[in-house]
């Protein structure tokens, strides 16, 4: 490998950049990509006969009716994209095999009740014990916030804390799931962020893997989904997405220890946690059910009403979201080149994917 790209890899901050890992993340991203961006017309074609569709109108923004399965595209690049990386270079540490089909798992469960839901209607109650099932399964195989304060509730504070996290992105992600490209724009983002964290570290590479997968399904699915979107993620994605996400922020190096521990990380997912939070505290002050009850509420919502177009308000967020991103990469220490290339990469990609849509639309 020639000497100046070794150089580049260890400025970026890349654990081994004279091995071969480095290579793998690439190829699954590029594969994830490419995967997703070819599969998702014939998702959209087969959902459109099957009747797989969501009305529009509501806190949805499109007119008519609308597939709702591309969460299924997102899917199929991310798991095949990781079944190529494993064939080329198997994953040989037990920990890590064990928390990436764990992480897998979970999402596959909610991937699952996602498009149930999205299809015939599920209760509140329903999806959320099927959310706290996958995340029961990923505190159990080591994906965990690890609570240390040494007292003897440490072990439920850890519970406790890995639930609320991992089920409230989930549902974060799913609510701000209200207009074409949004949320899979900051997936896309956060994906790209959390991947230049995990890899100064080798010890991390299940999350290094698991999110170019997640970075590349994202980047292949928004060239169909940006506005006029030809198919929307449904809650099958959201979820999918929202979990693996999650799971990835945590996986191998939160430690709680100070009330303000979790903030570097919860940055990442800045934007949604605050507009599910927002909407959740004042839907329960309006004595309704925040689970339950549909409305346009949301940030999107009010930034439509006060006159922003569709694309204006999606980049807005976009752009809030890039930049507690690296405001996170920046808390954590990441180095300041990585920090920059991170910023770059994911508004690259954004760029390259807007432009390729706005030229078809």
């Amino acid at each position: 490998m020639p000497e100046a790209l070794v150089r580049l890899l260890a400025d970026l901050g890349v654990a081994d950049p004279a091995g071969s890992g480095w290579k793998v993340v690439m190829l699954t991203f590029f594969l994830a990509a490419l995967i997703t961006w070819r599969f998702t017309p014939r998702v959209r074609a087969f959902a459109l006969k099957a009747g797989w569709a969501d009305e529009g109108g509501g806190r949805r923004q499109h007119q008519g009716r609308l597939p709702n399965a591309g969460g299924l595209a997102v899917y199929a690049g991310v798991v095949a994209s990781l079944a190529i990386a494993g064939l080329i270079r198997p994953i040989v540490v037990d920990d890590v095999l064990i928390q990436l089909l764990a992480i897998l798992l979970g999402g596959t469960l909610l991937l699952f009740v996602g498009f149930l839901d999205d299809q015939f209607g599920l209760s509140p109650w329903l999806r959320l014990g099927a959310q706290t099932l996958a995340a029961l399964l990923t505190y159990g195989a080591g994906v965990r916030i690890e609570a240390a304060f040494g007292s003897p509730l440490d072990p439920a504070l850890s519970l406790l804390l890995t639930w609320l996290w991992l089920v409230g992105i989930t549902n974060a992600m799913n609510l701000i799931d209200g207009l074409d490209g949004l949320a899979g724009g900051i997936a896309l983002i956060t994906a790209v962020g959390l991947l230049f964290a995990s890899a100064q570290f080798e010890t991390r590479a299940a999350a290094t893997l698991i999110l170019a997968a997640l970075a590349g399904a994202a980047l292949g699915f928004l060239r169909h989904n940006l506005p006029p979107s030809k198919i929307i993620m449904g809650d099958a994605g959201a979820y999918f997405f929202g979990f693996v996400l999650a799971s990835a922020a945590i996986l191998g190096y939160v430690k709680v220890t100070t009330v303000f521990s979790l903030v570097p990380v919860a940055l990442f997912l800045a934007v949604p946690i605050l507009d599910t939070s927002w909407v959740f505290i004042r839907r329960l002050l309006s004595g309704k059910n925040p689970l339950s009850t549909p409305g346009r509420d949301h940030l999107h919502h009010r930034l439509l009403a006060r006159g922003l177009s569709t694309w204006r308000t999606v980049l807005l967020l976009w752009g809030l979201t890039l930049l507690a991103n690296l405001l996170a990469l920046w808390l954590q220490g990441i180095p300041a080149p990585a920090i920059a290339a991170s910023g770059l990469t994911a508004a690259g990609l954004l760029a390259f994917v807007s432009w390729r849509r706005r030229r078809e639309a």
